[in-house]
């Protein structure tokens, strides 16, 4: 057997589901809460664009690039005590954020940040699927995924409140109580479980860690020391270079971080490479338009928060309807329209922003853009399991919510680089006249997800994944049996 289960009363499910819920809520909220609360930050402790984007940056790379083996250190070493320790790396790492006596001191936090959340997240699925029986497990990872959705649409009103009512330190003080009282809960009331065989890959994670800060670290210096320099041209060719080496890896490695064989199957490939362009434009957009709305507009960090509501909040009211939506027609054609309206709402804001643009103007493409978020929502995370075996859903999960991730940390570094070569922070004209051209990239990078995603077979073949070629042999180390419930990594 790989897996050694304790044993969960329905008491105790109810727990796990609160201590992992509420973990997985402060993890999501950390990856907007911040974006409201980035002008008072350059105020408070200076440092230019380059600075803000490694603000952001710092969190989501190291999040998304050390998931996977967060999952995988779980299994080998015991779920709930990895979860503790990441809980307890991301309870720490936000203290001393909100500490930090500088810009650089607070970027190398949010990394700290970014490796418990890598930790903690993954493993926040994975027990609930060890403590709640099968036939209450959907309804489990419902509410889960409903408390780590709020915490996406609520992260730039509770960092502008925060920030405005009492300190920007408070975005990150928030996680301190709660971590401090959620680690004796685990203590008391998760099981260990463990995956002893499951396989660890470090010279995969080495690759791609390495491969990926290249690049950001080129796309965020190019507004200081420009395209064609030394440096930059550097970061952007040893960086393509290292991802090419983790593609190799992941065709030749017998057990990699990401079996590239994955890329075959057209659902796979579609919705992924949909789900890297649609964080790649929104994220990046959010990035710049939370700031566009204090430094162009002149609204309070509060006022800014409560503003892009009808954008980050609008998945809450429509999810309902587009999960009905994808149940009827199937989840391809939900997805399609869903990033075909971000990506016009993005348009639309591109068309209209001034320093003087007026609210009611905006919101056309504030509410648009939220429709568009709620449809790709909605389905994404059954395309994305569906596409594989059932043996391999915790990876293709786990790999899904990694890319996610890279594509905000580039969506934030190539907008902000558009940004920085047609404006800037001397006046509300100028960032205007920067924000303009980056949100019609992010447009076009949404766009371009909308026509990715039609490569997904229809709704006959979408649940039926055709199996790898290859011949029937014993099951990987860390990998589910034939017919055993799959343990999720993260959706």
């Amino acid at each position: 057997m790989h897996e050694r289960h304790g044993t969960a009363d329905r008491g105790g499910a109810v727990w796990v589901l609160v201590i992992t819920s509420v973990a997985g809520f402060m993890a999501a909220l950390d990856n907007l809460v911040v974006t409201t609360a980035l002008p008072s930050i350059r105020e408070s402790l200076g440092g230019g664009l380059e600075d803000l984007e490694w603000t952001v940056n710092a969190y989501t790379l190291t999040f998304a690039v050390l998931l996977m083996l967060g999952a995988a250190l779980g299994d080998r070493y015991g779920r709930r005590r990895l979860f503790m320790a990441g809980l307890a790396v991301f309870t720490a790492a936000s203290a001393a954020a909100a500490l930090a006596p500088g810009i650089e001191e607070l970027i190398a936090f949010r990394a700290v940040q970014g490796v418990g959340a890598a930790i903690m997240m993954p493993l926040t699925l994975t027990l609930i699927g060890h403590a709640v029986p099968p036939e209450r497990r959907g309804a489990a990872l419902g509410v889960f995924g409903a408390v780590t959705g709020v915490a996406v649409a609520s992260g730039p009103l509770i960092g502008g409140a925060l920030t405005e009512h009492i300190s920007w330190e408070w975005i990150f003080w928030l996680n301190v109580p709660i971590g401090l009282v959620l680690l004796p809960l685990a203590r008391l009331r998760l099981t260990e479980s463990y995956a002893p065989k499951a396989p660890l890959d470090i010279r995969g994670t080495v690759l791609v860690s390495a491969g990926l800060f290249g690049i950001v670290y080129a796309l965020v210096n190019t507004a200081s020391h420009g395209w064609t320099s030394p440096l930059v041209l550097t970061g952007l060719i040893a960086g393509t270079a290292l991802l090419g080496l983790f593609v190799r890896h992941g065709l030749r490695a017998e057990n990699p971080m990401l079996p590239m064989r994955l890329f075959r199957g057209r659902a796979f490939l579609g919705i992924n490479a949909a789900s890297l362009l649609m964080f790649l434009g929104m994220f990046g957009s959010i990035f710049l338009l939370s700031q566009f709305l204090q430094n162009g507009l002149g609204h309070s960090p509060t006022e800014a928060g409560l503003r892009m509501l009808p954008w980050t909040g609008m998945p809450i009211l429509v999810a309902p309807l587009a999960g009905y939506l994808s149940d009827r027609f199937g989840g391809r054609p939900v997805v399609v329209t869903g990033l075909a309206l971000q990506a016009v709402g993005l348009a639309l804001f591109a068309l209209i922003i001034e320093p003087e643009v007026s609210y009611l103007a905006q919101l056309p493409a504030l509410i648009i853009g939220g429709v568009g978020m709620a449809m790709y929502f909605a389905p994404a995370a059954s395309l994305v399991l569906s596409s594989v075996r059932p043996a391999e859903q915790g990876i293709a999960s786990g790999a899904n919510n990694a890319l996610r991730e890279v594509g905000g940390a580039l969506g934030v570094s190539v907008l902000a680089a558009v940004f920085a070569a047609q404006g800037g922070y001397g006046s509300p004209r100028l960032f205007a006249d920067g924000t303009m051209p980056a949100l019609w990239i992010g447009a076009g990078a949404v766009a371009l997800g909308a026509l990715v995603a039609l490569l997904i077979p229809g709704r006959r073949s979408v649940g039926r994944p055709t199996p790898a070629p290859v011949a029937p042999g014993p099951v990987e180390p860390g990998q589910d049996k034939p017919g055993q419930e799959p343990r999720p990594v993260a959706v």
